[in-house]
Parts: structure tokens; C-alpha cells; sequence
């Protein structure tokens, strides 16, 4: 038994039986005397109910899993390479594969007896969104052991500083001509010459634009790492708590019948006492009617 395995094992489970089955496989790894292998298990978390369903479609429709990494793997590279015409066409790409995607984890999820709620499935498309921005989540996800659902990015990672964006085409010069017998009129405007100022500035507004965002994004992760938190600690306290009510639970049945045991126990100790009670009064009777009639004979001599 490894971790990996494990962690295969019980992300693979429906959300209702992650914890027990984790708590059973450390306290296994505990009894072999793996001390490190029980802490790392007893350290995976249950999956929220869209986590789970993202893990489900990884496992049950693993082509068109590859299908979204490549489609993310295409989109990173032409923003990078700030290719506008294929971007637009993944884009278009994108909206049809993440909806096919929610559907099918919206479908498995109500198959396995979870039906997803409206927060749930946007937080399975948001997870769908992450995936095509970031070869890091696409990772993550691909494992399908997600214990948490990720967070779409504003957007995709800017172009790196000091990278050049790639050059119009020069326009050709124009040859010798013969002079203009016409009035002199004003020089044509050099568009290209112009416009590439104007997209500049476009880009550099883009860029900060994005890392305004970037900022903006890493502060609600913190945020939501700290509520994650949170949650874990309440998660594990209730988790000690439901044990503990187990083994309340468990004491008060064996109390239970320690004390019907001792009721009838009681019920029969008081039918003996009453039998004896009326033996004893029999006894008496018997003895005082003997006794009488020993007095008789002497009395009449």
C-alpha cells in the first residue's frame, strides 16, 4: 500500500464514503507501523460534492478529458504568441467543450445518486475554465483527486515583460514617378506607422489590466485558502465530534442491555422473593398446625 494508491482508492468514492474509508486505511497503515504513509492519508481531505463530480468525469470520460488539455495547451500558446485569429477560433472551441463537459459531470453526478444544484455545476464550469487557463490546474485536475473545485482565472497569463509583439509588414516603397502636373495635395497618413504607437499602448493598458486582475485574484485565493482552512479545522473537529458521538453511541447500547439485563435479572429475583415469601408462609402454617395438634394429647392426659 502507497500513497498514491490510496489516494486513487478514495478520491474514486462517492463523497459520503471518503471519510470512514480514509480513517480505516490509516489506521491500517498505523497498524503496519507506517507512521508517515497514516499521517499523509489522514491528511487528504473529503471532496466537496462538485470536486467529486469533476473527479468522476475525469475517470469516466477520459477522451474527452485529453480533448479539453489539448484545447487548453492551444489556447495558452496562441495567447502567448498573441495569435488573434486562433484564439477566436479555440474560443469558439472552448464554450462548446466546456458546456458538452458540464453536461456529461452534471449527468455521471445525478447517475451516482448526487444530483449537482446550480452552485454545484458552476463550480464544475469554473473548474473547466482553470483548467483550459493553467497547465498547473490542468494537472491537478487530470489526477482526479481534486478535494476542493478550482478557481477560473480572470483571464489568460500576460505576455511576458519585454517581449515584442510581432511586427506588421512593411509597407512597400513606392518607386520613382513621374511629377504631378496636379496641385499639390497633402501626403497619404502612414497608417502602420501610426497604429503601431496606438497598439502598443493598447497592450501595455492590457497588461496592466491584467495584472490588476492577477492582484485581484490572488487576493480572493487567499481569502478562500483561509476559509478552506477554516473549514478544515471545523471539517476535522466535527469529524472527532462524530466519532466520538460513535462511540457514545456504542457505550449507551451496551448500557442499554447491561440495563434490560439487569431488569430482568430484578423481575426474576422478585418471583423467587414472592415464591419464597408464600413458601415460608405455607411453612408456618404447617408448623403452627403441627404444633397444635402435638398440644392436644397432652392436654387430654
Amino acid at each position: 500500500m502507497d500513497v498514491e494508491a490510496v489516494a486513487d482508492e478514495l478520491y474514486a468514492l462517492r463523497p459520503e464514503d471518503f471519510t470512514a474509508a480514509r480513517n480505516a486505511r490509516a489506521a491500517q497503515a498505523r497498524k503496519a507501523g507506517d507512521r508517515a504513509l497514516a499521517e499523509a492519508i489522514g491528511r487528504m481531505r473529503r471532496p466537496s460534492l462538485s470536486a467529486w463530480a469533476g473527479n468522476l468525469l475525469v475517470r469516466e470520460r477520459p477522451e474527452e478529458v485529453r480533448r479539453l488539455l489539448r484545447l487548453g495547451e492551444g489556447l495558452r500558446q496562441a495567447h502567448r504568441e498573441l495569435d488573434g485569429a486562433l484564439l477566436r477560433e479555440l474560443s469558439r472551441r472552448q464554450r462548446d467543450v466546456i458546456g458538452a463537459l458540464s453536461r456529461q459531470a452534471r449527468h455521471l453526478a445525478a447517475q451516482a445518486g448526487h444530483p449537482l444544484g446550480a452552485d454545484a455545476q458552476r463550480e464544475v464550469e469554473n473548474t473547466l475554465h482553470a483548467v483550459l487557463a493553467d497547465a498547473g490546474a490542468a494537472g491537478a485536475w487530470a489526477s482526479g483527486r481534486l478535494d476542493r473545485p478550482l478557481s477560473a482565472t480572470s483571464g489568460f497569463p500576460a505576455v511576458a515583460e519585454g517581449a515584442a509583439p510581432p511586427r506588421e509588414p512593411a509597407a512597400p516603397r513606392p518607386g520613382p514617378t513621374a511629377p504631378d502636373p496636379s496641385p499639390a495635395r497633402p501626403a497619404p497618413a502612414r497608417g502602420k506607422t501610426e497604429d503601431e504607437p496606438e497598439r502598443l499602448r493598447r497592450l501595455a493598458r492590457a497588461r496592466r489590466e491584467a495584472d490588476a486582475a492577477e492582484r485581484e485574484l490572488r487576493a480572493r485565493e487567499r481569502e478562500a485558502a483561509d476559509a478552506r482552512r477554516e473549514e478544515d479545522t471545523a471539517r476535522e473537529r466535527a469529524e472527532r465530534l462524530e466519532r466520538r458521538v460513535a462511540e457514545l453511541a456504542g457505550e449507551l447500547h451496551r448500557l442499554e442491555d447491561e440495563h434490560r439485563q439487569a431488569l430482568a435479572a430484578a423481575r426474576t429475583a422478585r418471583t423467587r422473593t414472592r415464591t419464597a415469601d408464600r413458601r415460608v408462609r405455607d411453612a408456618a402454617r404447617r408448623a403452627e398446625t403441627a404444633a397444635a395438634r402435638a398440644d392436644r394429647p397432652a392436654e387430654s392426659a
